[in-house]
């Protein structure tokens, strides 16, 4: 048999060593799988470190009340809250100098453990979407032009802790109303609109112009409401009806009124703004109806702390540790001056896990928060890209 070339040879080796690479850490299934220095990524940063230090202080500032005894789980391994907080600490030091790619990955690499998520079971990659903050115009009284109604969470509305009566389940929680001495599910969105089963039972934050810009703050979690006498509300995500959530976007590539391939909040908005009669049908897709709160500032993550653009990042609570910092490596649009998407680069960059989200589910998903404005929103809204995340926690012994 003739030998193999020189290239194919090179081709082979790094073949290897990235299949060893990920090998390394594979002994135990589980989201987030330890790495080898060596299998360590190159470390740079598309922006500016000022976003990430104020991330890294909003999460400082949510580690500091939790106990010190608290556990954060990293892969197979666990982490007390002091030494997480060090890990922060010690990076947000660390960047301050403004290090270039070299420093950086060898002061990462002499200094902290590194865990890959294990991505999607088909891929092992994590598809990255974004959210954004949105902008309604709304009224504290409703009238002709106001008719939507942004409603607090219900009185009657009760969240259970399952594990306080089945210690043995995997954690969660079931989200009911009361009725006569026993606990029933709460009704789903067609049921609560259509009955007009709210009006009792919840409190009116405002009243807005838009039914879709409504149904966006509940997929979004967080906005800003500008009322017609000036005034400005930050409204947060204050909880939901239980039910779960399905996505739109996946009924109308199901039935055929968007392909796949164009599939994007604004090319929702461009369906429902062309097809006003079908909005109520396709919203009653989506079960899970969300209530909001008032808020100083915002807008707020599931860690009760301030979202910062780019920088504060969305995956499922159950699975990655909450407060961490983490590494991707994704793709981000380049927008022209009449709002196109030009093309895709890629790009890699440091994010705190500050957030989560309903339909963030699995080692294979997270959320990018890009922040308001035109840029956050086409983004977000078109922002549907495979990559890597890595989280960092600091070595035992550093």
């Amino acid at each position: 048999m003739r030998s193999i070339s020189s290239t194919m040879r090179a081709v082979l080796f790094a073949g290897l060593i990235a299949w060893s690479a990920w090998i390394v850490g594979c002994g135990t299934p589980g989201p987030l799988v330890k790495l080898r220095p060596f299998a360590y990524p190159q470390f740079s940063d598309d922006m500016h470190y000022d976003g990430l230090e104020h991330a890294i202080a909003y999460s400082l500032e949510y580690l500091r009340k939790q106990p010190a005894t608290r556990l954060f789980k990293f892969g197979e391994d666990r982490y007390p809250t002091g030494h997480l907080i060090r890990s922060l600490e010690t990076l947000d030091t660390f960047l301050k100098s403004r290090p270039n790619a070299d420093r950086l990955t060898a002061f990462i690499r002499q200094n902290y453990q590194v865990y890959r998520s294990a991505g999607g079971a088909s891929d092992r990659k994590v598809l990255f979407t974004g959210y954004y903050e949105p902008f309604l115009n709304g009224s504290l009284s409703p009238g002709p032009a106001y008719p939507h109604a942004v409603y607090a969470r219900p009185r009657d509305l009760v969240t259970i802790n399952m594990n306080l009566f089945l210690p043995d389940i995997t954690p969660g929680k079931r989200i009911g109303r009361l009725a006569e001495g026993t606990v029933i599910p709460y009704p789903e969105r067609r049921t609560l609109l259509e009955q007009d089963q709210l009006k009792d039972r919840a409190a009116v934050l405002a009243y807005v112009d838009d039914p879709v810009d409504l149904f966006f703050l509940q997929i979004q979690g967080s906005g800003k409401i500008y009322l017609n006498n000036g005034a400005a509300l930050n409204v947060h995500y204050h909880g939901s009806n239980g039910q779960p959530y399905r996505s739109i976007g996946k009924l109308l590539i199901d039935t055929g009124k968007i392909p796949r391939a164009q599939m994007s909040m604004q090319r929702i908005r461009a369906y429902l703004a062309a097809h006003p009669q079908e909005i109520d049908a396709v919203f009653s897709y989506n079960p899970s109806y969300v209530f909001f709160k008032l808020e100083e500032d915002g807008p707020i993550g599931f860690l009760n702390v301030k979202l910062t653009p780019g920088r504060s990042l969305a995956t499922d609570r159950r699975l990655f540790p909450p407060a961490a910092p983490a590494f991707i490596e994704t793709e981000k649009p380049v927008v022209d001056g009449n709002g196109r998407i030009e093309k895709w680069v890629p790009f890699t960059r440091f994010v705190v896990n500050q957030d989560t989200g309903g339909a963030i589910r699995g080692p294979g998903r997270a959320d990018l928060f890009w922040g308001n404005g035109p840029y956050a929103e086409i983004a977000a809204g078109h922002m549907q890209h495979t990559g890597k995340m890595y989280f960092l926690i600091l070595k035992p012994d550093s």
